[in-house]
């Protein structure tokens, strides 16, 4: 390991210690009476989407993603049969409960300054479902998940592998923008964390790919850089995880492409097989 992985992951682990020692085994919260498992009053009102109608965005590592104008790669595609082959069993919520449960969230201080909700869009039965960080200025202005330069080069990197946005779900680790396209609090991932679980329990991917730090340490509960965690397959509750960069670093580090290209290569070959 160099001086700067070092150095990276040492800021990491300060970073994520405080939200790490507050989860389970299972990513739930603890209390000091035992596991919290309540996530918010239900019944709240809410507009929830099953299918997708946009594009997205997210901020990735400390600085900040959704800067650069670099045009994506293009690749040679190879179709992904979308109709799953075997029969796959989700929790049986439905993505509507989930974003009426959610309401109009308060739950945190994020509340304070987003302009709305973004739950995320796509195939609510979709075989892969990416997880990026949190909305950017364009996604807290229109509601959907990448909808940015980096949701642009998202879209093509879904369609090199023979898929379309809406074959796919998108979310993200955060609902509200961080003020500023600041790095996401311990707190704030806390309170969104139940959603999420239950976004993907109830679409039960075949493999989630995560993007970036943020989304690939959710995913894996894992500190460790995402230098070294992309490209290794990893598990959530089951479900294959790719950990790979973030489309937003891909603007402003266009040579990592080809390292996104392979790891989306797995995830083409994991779906077809």
């Amino acid at each position: 390991m160099t001086s700067d992985e070092r150095g990276e992951l040492a800021a990491d682990l300060l970073e994520r210690a405080r939200y790490f020692s507050t989860l389970t085994d299972l990513g739930l919260p603890l209390v000091e009476a035992g596991i919290a498992t309540d996530v918010g009053p239900a019944g709240r009102s809410g507009t929830s989407t099953s299918t997708s109608t946009g594009t997205s965005t997210n901020t990735n590592t400390s600085t900040n993603e959704r800067t650069g104008t670099e045009a994506p790669a293009r690749y040679s595609t190879r179709k992904v049969p979308v109709a799953s082959p075997i029969e796959r069993s989700g929790s049986g919520e439905t993505l509507e409960a989930i974003r009426a449960d959610i309401g109009d969230c308060q739950r945190c201080a994020l509340a304070a300054g987003r302009k709305t909700i973004v739950f995320g869009q796509g195939n609510p039965k979709a075989r892969l479902m990416f997880v990026g960080e949190a909305p950017g200025a364009d996604e807290d202005e229109q509601g959907l998940a990448f909808v940015g330069k980096a949701g642009q080069l998202l879209t093509k990197i879904i369609e090199a592998i023979g898929m379309k946005r809406e074959d796919v779900f998108i979310a993200n680790v955060l609902k509200c923008r961080p003020p500023g396209n600041r790095n996401p609090e311990p707190e704030e991932i806390i309170q969104c964390q139940p959603f999420l679980e239950r976004q993907i329990d109830s679409i039960h991917p075949e493999v989630l790919v995560g993007l970036g730090k943020f989304g690939a340490h959710w995913l894996l509960k894992t500190a460790e850089p995402i230098t070294r965690l992309r490209g290794r397959l990893g598990a959530y509750k089951g479900i294959k995880v790719m950990p790979t960069y973030h489309p937003a670093y891909l603007l402003r580090n266009p040579g990592a492409k080809k390292e996104v290209w392979e790891d989306m290569k797995v995830v083409r070959d994991l779906l077809a097989r």
